[in-house]
């Protein structure tokens, strides 16, 4: 009798373990933003307020869920997380996501623009089995991750604003009420300044940390703030392809993410068999004018595997396939120069609509579609390419 209460103890105790695990993030270890005009904002800061009260601020926002909302501020500012389990690393799926605030002005495939503010994804496994975030990071390398202007091992310093200093607004633009606010140098032998603006009145420079200055470094990707006023006023943001944080809109397949990408220091391939922790950093180190300097927000993440969410990596390699040619008219895609290979439909927010097998180098497939965007994967064993049209 006494066995058998220990063997029903034990399975509760098991059944309570699983059943308890949550998708989304389960606890915040670290927040330390650099300056921005939403920091002391999101989340707010109140007079007293230690790293203690602001990790539970950010703890209320994000954790358990995908509808609050904090900001990392400038370059480097990060946040670091962890789920209550390990998210697997599921080879040839999309294994998570991590919520921003990304939209599109003009969402023409190949041409978006927005408000698209890219973070950098580090990821750990614990190892160690102690449930801290003390093991190795790894980055997610992204579709910028090898180009020429990424710029790796970039450190920058920001110093602590005097409140007694007197503003420098711009002789032109009154929305900006102190161009020399707070200022940066960075290891490139560059320096600039977080501009204070008329919108968001509160110190920029985080009020519970009393350093002088901060540090941040990591890698840094090109600015993708374009001026569409030709006088630095209004600018519009392009998306980076793939891997990043406030990249793309939630429901575009884009913004998913997938452990796979994981690199070391040396850029060697991690192969981690899943993760424990997460940390986001702003990847970006610009100012766009109205919009201010480019500051990653985030709003949550989610495990895609265990809510059962099964979404194929869209991976692209562009000399697969070279002569291949698709055509989109009334329902029907034309394929030319293709054959013997797997095709794949998917909508725009990643939803498989379809799947078929191509026989011959040319054919047709009728896929009845609704008005909107596609994604067609191409493979044939470990050759892909991604084709994208719009079915009006």
């Amino acid at each position: 009798m006494k066995k058998n209460n220990i063997l029903l103890t034990l399975f509760a105790i098991i059944c309570t373990s699983l059943f308890s695990q949550t998708p989304y993030i389960s606890k915040v270890f670290e927040f330390r933003p650099a300056p921005g005009q939403f920091v002391n904002k999101l989340p707010e800061y109140v007079e007293g307020d230690t790293h203690e009260t602001m990790i539970a601020k950010v703890e209320e926002a994000i954790v358990g869920n995908t509808q609050g909302l904090i900001s990392l501020g400038a370059y480097g500012g990060y946040v670091v997380f962890g789920f209550d389990h390990e998210v697997k690393n599921i080879p040839g799926k999309y294994d998570f996501k991590i919520w921003g605030n990304a939209y599109y002005s003009n969402s023409t495939p190949g041409q978006e623009t927005g408000s698209c503010e890219p973070g950098i994804v580090m990821v750990s496994y614990d190892a160690n089995g102690n449930g801290i975030p003390d093991d190795p990071w790894y980055e997610l390398a992204g579709s910028e991750y090898g180009k020429p202007e990424t710029i790796k091992n970039y450190e920058i310093t920001y110093y602590k604003p005097d409140p007694d200093k007197e503003p420098t607004p711009h002789p032109t633009f009154p929305f900006l009420t102190d161009t020399s606010y707070v200022k940066w140098t960075s290891n490139q032998g560059d320096f600039g300044y977080v501009a204070k603006n008329s919108s968001h009145t509160q110190s920029y420079y985080p009020q519970w940390m009393s350093e002088e200055t901060l540090v941040f470094e990591g890698t840094k990707l090109a600015n993708n703030g374009v001026d569409l006023s030709g006088a630095g006023i209004i600018f519009t943001q392009r998306p980076y392809s793939y891997g990043y944080v406030d990249n793309h809109p939630n429901n575009n397949i884009r913004a998913c993410l997938d452990i796979d990408w994981a690199v070391d220091a040396q850029g060697h391939k991690a192969n981690l068999p899943g993760i424990h922790f997460v940390k986001v950093y702003t990847g970006v180190n610009q100012y766009c004018g109205l919009w201010g300097e480019t500051s990653t927000e985030i709003m949550g993440a989610e495990d895609f595997h265990i809510q059962g969410i099964e979404i194929d990596v869209l991976g692209v390699q562009p000399d697969a396939f070279p002569d291949a040619k698709i055509y989109f008219h009334q329902g029907i895609l034309y394929l030319e120069n293709l054959e013997d290979c797997y095709g794949t439909l998917y909508n725009i927010n990643g939803q498989i609509m379809d799947s078929f097998f191509i026989s011959f180098a040319s054919e047709i497939i009728n896929i009845n579609s609704i008005s909107g965007v596609y994604l067609l994967k191409i493979q044939k064993q470990n050759a892909v390419r991604i084709f994208k049209f719009v079915a009006q």
